[in-house]
């Protein structure tokens, strides 16, 4: 079995430490100003607690430095990584070509890179230009097929590629949405992404001829992809990422979980130690808009129309209504608290279970439903509960006494041996050695679990807090090597060269937001750089807001229509649609001037 890696996120480091304990092998999280979820960041101390808590089990922590920045910020954000680089993280996720340049020339900075998603790693010459600069990993886009994932692997084999593979989908391609920059001058690419692919549009065409109305067209339904695990891996997939830096700590837990369960069904954790869950994870049971594999084998229905709110998992159909109790057919135990939901129209509508007898529930509120209608879970109070209760992460160890010496290794194979102390002999010696071995076998809330202990030799007379207090003192010792270890063995940045860039003309699209990024791009031979990020400089002309594999028409089975479409906004803003049939892709254009 190959190795591959769990990658889980955290808004924060109560997140950090639920998600490494529930057995991810690296974590993401942000810090400062300058992660691509500006909502999520978190103080040097508090990513300290985290490298430190993560580096006991040899998982990872990685950092979002993932926007692009202005001259004056680029500095800042030098400053910080090179902060972050003396806390033992473990790689930096940049965007900005301008930061790359300067980590990356800088033989002091230690820090591995990955190239973020925002990069726009969806093609070939893409991904062989990174590798080729030398950074260590490449993010790829959520929209690449099996085939794709292969063929860049095929490529570049020693490169690490890194794929998401649960939670949102963002509809267009990463780094390439200008939408929510165009609406309300809050710019994905610089963290502040507003979500307007979560509102509420109309359909018409070029002649005002309405097509639909008052749904949610650039809404998709979120990423799982945990029935193509065993392919993604056999496609040169190494790491394997959850979205949700700003989930809570309960979606986290669950996800994690059940991610952890499915690779290692497949492969090798990159990690240590085991984790005993209180729940049965269920991604299901946590937020969702309903699932979608995406393309990884071909297209198939992403978008949900109706609502970006939660739809949970199916519960079944309504049977009966009699007054204000509604009968369901359902095989699922319901409680009192349960959130509960339909589809009606172009919306969701729920409300919360007063009373349950059997399949019979009695809603908090008169509502309208007809019988047949499927209904949703999105809030389980019981499920919420097991997952508020903790779960503990412990590394193995099997522990053996010979002579006068105690030698633990662990299921790493990294040992270390201990002086038993001195005493007098013990009046009954079988006694004793029963006793040692049992205050041993007590790790209660410690990092570690015996797997073995085996005793052949004969143990001085202790009393029992002696025995406590020498099993902390070896446990704590053997962990300090252990830390030791992972940290000599860390993988450390390799210098980035200048290498000739697959394009020689570049515009808006690139997100080219400060000086040094412009000289990046000119060192790896661009020579027309017709303009700078839209973020900075506002075209004077029609530009594009969005690119997506999502396409309205496809959607509408309306692909061999010759009709112009747009889409309106809750103001009555129109914007045009482009089909690139070709390409089975749509983008979305500004308003005729930008």
């Amino acid at each position: 079995m190959s190795y591959t890696e769990l990658l889980a996120p955290a808004k924060d480091k109560y997140t950090a430490f639920a998600a490494i304990d529930c057995g991810t092998d690296a974590v993401y999280i942000g810090a400062g100003n300058f992660g691509a979820r500006k909502n999520a960041p978190n103080s040097l101390e508090d990513i300290k607690e985290v490298v430190d808590y993560a580096h006991k089990f040899w998982a990872k922590v990685f950092i979002t430095l993932n926007t692009i920045l202005t001259d004056s910020e680029l500095e800042e954000a030098v400053k910080l990584a090179k902060e972050l680089d003396s806390i033992g993280v473990d790689a930096i996720l940049v965007q900005d070509m301008g930061l790359l340049k300067l980590l990356g020339e800088d033989a002091s900075f230690t820090t591995p890179l990955h190239m973020s998603t925002q990069c726009d790693n969806r093609s070939l010459d893409k991904i062989n230009f990174f590798n080729k600069i030398g950074v260590s990993r490449v993010v790829l886009a959520r929209e690449l097929s099996l085939e794709q994932i292969r063929n860049i692997h095929k490529e570049n084999p020693k490169l690490e590629l890194e794929t998401f593979v649960h939670g949102a989908l963002c509809v267009s391609y990463s780094g390439q949405c200008y939408l929510s920059q165009y609406i309300g001058g809050r710019s994905a690419n610089r963290g502040e992404c507003a979500q307007p692919c979560r509102k509420k549009y109309n359909i018409l065409t070029d002649k005002n001829e309405y097509i639909k109305k008052d749904i949610h067209p650039l809404c998709l339904k979120d990423f799982n992809a945990s029935k193509h695990i065993k392919s993604l891996i056999d496609c040169g997939v190494f790491s394997f990422k959850i979205e949700g830096r700003l989930k809570d700590i309960g979606y986290v837990k669950n996800i994690t979980a059940y991610y952890r369960q499915e690779l290692d069904k497949f492969s090798k954790k990159t990690s240590s130690g085991k984790s005993i869950y209180p729940f049965t994870p269920n991604p299901e049971k946590s937020f969702n808009r309903g699932f979608t594999d995406y393309f990884l084998e071909k297209r198939k229905d992403c978008f949900n129309f109706v609502s970006p709110k939660s739809r949970g998992e199916y519960i079944g159909t309504v049977k009966k209504v009699e007054g204000n109790k509604i009968i369901i057919n359902t095989k699922l135990k319901l409680n009192p608290q349960d959130g509960l939901c339909f589809e009606n129209k172009n919306n969701l509508e729920g409300f919360l279970i007063n009373k349950v007898e059997g399949c019979v529930i009695f809603p908090n509120k008169k509502i309208s439903i007809k019988v047949g209608t499927k209904l949703y879970r999105n809030q389980n109070i019981e499920f919420e509960k097991e997952l508020l209760k903790p779960v503990k992460r412990q590394i193995g160890l099997n522990i053996i006494a010979n002579l006068n010496k105690l030698e633990i290794t662990d299921e790493d194979n990294i040992k270390t041996e201990f002086e038993l102390p001195i005493g007098e002999s013990a009046k009954n010696q079988e006694k004793m050695n029963e006793t040692f071995i049992k205050q041993f076998t007590k790790t209660g809330e410690t990092d570690f679990y015996i797997e073995k202990i085996r005793v052949n030799t004969n143990i001085p007379f202790m009393q029992v807090s002696q025995i406590n207090q020498f099993r902390r003192d070896c446990f704590s010792k053997h962990m300090q090597k252990r830390i030791e270890y992972y940290l000599n063995k860390r993988e450390r940045k390799q210098q980035i060269k200048s290498t000739e860039y697959y394009i020689k003309e570049l515009d808006y699209r690139a997100n080219i937001h400060n000086k040094t990024a412009k000289t990046f791009y000119e060192e790896c031979g661009v020579n027309n750089i017709k303009e700078m990020s839209l973020e900075s400089e506002s075209p004077k002309r029609q530009v594009e807001l969005m690119r997506t594999k999502h396409c309205i028409k496809y959607a509408l089975n309306m692909c061999k229509s010759d009709k112009n479409l747009l889409l309106e906004d809750e103001k009555g803003t129109k914007f045009p649609l482009k089909f690139d049939c070709k390409n089975c892709e749509m983008a979305v254009l500004s308003p005729i001037k930008f």
